[in-house]
């Protein structure tokens, strides 16, 4: 075998690895949105269209705004009457999920096993004593 050869049949090992990773990826994708939709749609019909948090409420074009909040974080969980669903505007979404990291990053205990105190600096600690001296 030639080394022209050798380079053509790695590049088309490549390319079929390529492709198949992007089938891989395409139906992972189209499945993520119909599982989406099919909840989505049954949480528009079962909800008013109205944000749950800020109470913004939703019609036509800006009802694409409203999402669906899955209570639990687990995006499997999809009961038919809707008890882990809540309807949330972009913004009041994005600002749970942001809570809900951040609430996990206090939650993480160290290596050993202990849970450390978000803060140890105690800014007003010596406070007490610096207003007896100014007396």
């Amino acid at each position: 075998m030639t080394q022209l050869e050798g380079t053509c049949m790695s590049s088309d090992k490549r390319r079929s690895d390529q492709e198949k990773l992007d089938r891989i990826v395409a139906e992972a994708r189209s499945n993520r949105q119909q599982r989406e939709q099919g909840y989505r749609e049954q949480a528009l019909k079962i909800y008013p269209w109205i944000c749950a948090r800020c109470g913004r409420e939703f019609q036509g074009k800006k009802l694409r705004e409203l999402t669906v909040h899955h209570k639990d974080h687990n995006h499997d969980n999809n009961p038919p009457d809707g008890s882990n669903w809540e309807l949330l505007c972009l913004y009041c979404h994005d600002d749970e999920h942001s809570r809900y990291l951040v609430e996990e990053w206090y939650e993480e205990a160290t290596p050993d096993g202990e849970q450390e105190p978000p803060a140890t600096h105690k800014p007003f600690a010596d406070l007490k004593t610096l207003l007896k001296d100014e007396k």
